[in-house]
């Protein structure tokens, strides 16, 4: 029988040390982590971690990572959620098309998308891995405070928006201060994602040229993926459960569905989550223009 395990990230304010003076402070982040710790609680994972903020850690993420690859055999799943500042760093080993490496604002470091494409490698053949990011430039990863209005009819155009990003005058100072060590990590990563035995399925909050809204009670993407969910009552595989959320969100934060590794057609066609392998009837009528790379 297939097991579950998952690990919840959430960071409401970053350590000033590593991030020049700057202690990015959320609202809503612990709270969407432990909303995550709820649904992997209901459908019985065997194995659930959850680091807040300053427990958030490089180390303590990446370990939590590799303990769950050692674990996990074919056919199990790995439901990893992160909510929290998205950043970007100089891209210095030319594998990104856009110039930049996206990031998690880790409580003492961001954590490169290349440190998680090696991450990927550690899993064993098609074990499932399912991964949320309710952050910003977070559409291929697999917040200071900075203001926006909605320019959705359906928000309030009168509310505050906190948008969960790493500033560029904070991401240029916090790169240049650890420039040495930031560069160590990117040379140590070389991966480009073909060679990946495990199935890695990224629904991220926003596209890559993006920002993600905080909230009061959770992020935006977090919320309306919560309503979806419906407490378990979400009947759809994984591009139902997609086009659902993203019919709810404004046109300037748009969330990305995107798979690296190997296929698996069956973990596409599941409920969202789901420990068993059950699959569900295919919508051939499911149109939807997202990013689906398997490689």
């Amino acid at each position: 029988m297939a097991k579950g395990y998952s690990l919840h990230i959430g960071l409401n304010s970053v350590d000033p040390q590593h991030y020049s003076g700057w202690d990015g402070k959320l609202k809503a982040c612990e709270a969407d982590a432990l909303d995550m710790e709820k649904i992997s609680q209901a459908l019985n994972y065997s194995n659930i971690s959850t680091l807040l903020t300053a427990n958030a850690t490089l180390k303590n993420v990446t370990a939590e990572i590799k303990k769950a690859a050692e674990a996990l055999e074919s056919g199990d799943i790995f439901f990893l959620s992160y909510s929290g500042h998205g950043g970007q760093v100089p891209d210095l080993n030319n594998d990104e098309s856009d110039g930049t490496d996206e990031t998690w604002c880790l409580y003492d470091g961001q954590l490169l998308d290349d440190e998680l494409s090696e991450l990927w490698y550690v899993f064993k053949k098609d074990v499932r891995v399912i991964v949320l990011s309710d952050s910003c430039h977070s559409g291929t990863v697999t917040r200071a405070r900075a203001y926006g209005l909605s320019l959705d009819t359906n928000f309030d155009v009168q509310k505050e928006i906190r948008y969960r990003y790493l500033p560029l005058d904070i991401a240029t100072e916090t790169f240049n201060q650890n420039k040495a060590y930031y560069t160590m990590k990117q040379q140590k990563t070389t991966s480009n994602n073909t060679n990946i035995q495990c199935t890695v399925k990224l629904i991220s909050g926003c596209q890559d040229n993006q920002t993600s809204a905080d909230g009061d009670i959770n992020g935006l993407f977090t919320e309306k993926l919560v309503a979806v969910w419906d407490n378990g009552n979400f009947r759809g595989n994984y591009l139902d459960f997609y086009n659902k959320i993203k019919s709810l969100m404004p046109p300037i934060q748009t969330p990305n569905l995107y798979n690296i590794g190997a296929s698996n057609p069956d973990f596409d066609n599941q409920s969202p989550f789901s420990i068993q392998s059950n699959t569900l009837p295919v919508d051939r009528n499911a149109k939807e223009n997202v990013i689906l790379s398997n490689g």
